[in-house]
């Protein structure tokens, strides 16, 4: 028997309150790069061990710092001064039985395909530079990792926190953050684009920060008419996804009079000293929301087998979704574990439930069900099929 507890909170879901603030960091953003690089390095081990092994040995590789450089954009040009520093560091199973497994050059490999394939401006070996500390993982947890458990045995105790559904604001900020970075098709934007909206009861403002591509903008005048072809992009793309009043301002620091505008040489900010860390940007589901309840554990990088906090925020999300298709108007789920206990018997499996008291049967079935399936969360996250930031 699980400790599956269904509640019904009296609170106000946030679709009614008058307040909601959503923000996301866009696949550019320094942190982003970070939890980005992190996660392709895990499932890039993840592959090697399966190849070799035919399963996923002990690793996590959640720690990526990324290090600003510097750079000199200028209208039709510029140049890259100072590489990006970036450190990949944790710890994964280097050796099986006198095997070397060569886990160095596997992370680099992944660190630098993921920025090539996200950042479509870059000559690599002049943007980054890439370093490697990943040690060998402690002896404990690598005890509680035995593969030969049928189910997993956790990691820490620790908890994971999801939700469902997504508020209107919450699909505007993340779906607008995607389609600039997808099929927007505008080659002057950049990937560094970050996206902060406020609703005040039904209206609704967003603040967008797009990092402007140099080598594209050959003077002041385009950089405007861009910001202004922007707009009505993001104008039009909006409004078919809501009937509130939305209003957009971009690049609000712009000081046209003064030629102070937000031009990068590369189309990320890394390039002009910010920085960026792993677990400091958006959580599991794409977004960063006060408003909400949420996990503060970084998810990308973890190990995809027994690490409760990637595999719990991802599972509180998928449990509370297909809660919420049953009729919910919200749903609230926080899973925690006990260390070396396994991880389809959580401590508690808490569920929230805002709307029809008639779901909590229907809300234990769920959660059961994703519980007897826990490692279906592992096969998606090896196989690339899940976003974690």
């Amino acid at each position: 028997m699980r400790n599956v507890v269904v509640g019904f909170p009296e609170i106000t879901p946030i679709e009614r309150q008058k307040i909601e603030l959503v923000e996301r960091k866009g696949l550019g953003h320094p942190d982003s790069l970070c939890d980005g690089i992190a996660e392709s390095v895990s499932r890039a081990l993840c592959a090697e061990y399966i190849d070799r092994y035919g399963r996923v040995l002990h690793h996590n590789t959640d720690q990526v710092e990324l290090v600003g450089g510097a750079a000199r954009p200028e209208y039709g040009g510029g140049e890259m001064i100072k590489p990006v520093y970036i450190l990949l560091s944790g710890r994964a199973t280097t050796m099986v039985d006198n095997e070397r497994i060569p886990v160095s050059e596997i992370a680099i490999d992944a660190a630098r395909s993921y920025l090539k394939d996200t950042l479509k401006n870059i000559e690599l070996d002049k943007f980054a530079e890439i370093d490697e500390r990943i040690g060998m993982g402690s002896a404990d947890l690598q005890h509680v990792f035995d593969y030969r458990c049928n189910v997993p045995k956790s990691n820490d105790t620790s908890f994971g926190v999801g939700y469902a559904p997504l508020s209107d604001l919450e699909k505007i900020v993340l779906e607008t953050e995607r389609y600039i970075n997808g099929k927007m098709g505008m080659k002057e934007v950049g990937e560094d684009v970050k996206v902060m909206g406020l609703r005040n009861g039904d209206d609704i403002k967003l603040t967008v920060a797009a990092a402007m591509v140099s080598r594209y903008i050959p003077d002041l005048d385009h950089y405007i008419s861009t910001i202004e072809k922007l707009h009505s992009k993001l104008d039009k793309f909006t409004s078919r996804m809501t009937e509130r009043n939305v209003d957009i301002y971009i690049n609000t620091a712009d000081e046209y009079e003064n030629d102070c505008v937000y031009l990068t040489f590369t189309g990320t900010s890394a390039e002009q000293g910010d920085d960026g860390s792993v677990g400091r940007g958006n959580r599991a589901n794409g977004l960063i929301t006060p408003y909400r309840p949420v996990s503060l554990e970084a998810t990308s990088g973890k190990n995809p087998i027994n690490h409760i906090g990637k595999i719990y925020n991802l599972l509180s999300k998928e449990i509370a979704e297909d809660i919420a298709k049953e009729g919910a108007e919200e749903v609230h789920v926080r899973l925690m574990s006990q260390i070396g206990k396994p991880i389809d018997h959580p401590m508690i499996a808490s569920i929230n439930i805002l709307g029809d008291r008639d779901l909590k049967k229907k809300a234990i079935e769920i959660t059961n069900y994703w519980l007897d399936n826990v490692t279906r969360i592992t096969e998606m996250c090896v196989e690339g099929k899940v976003t974690t930031f």
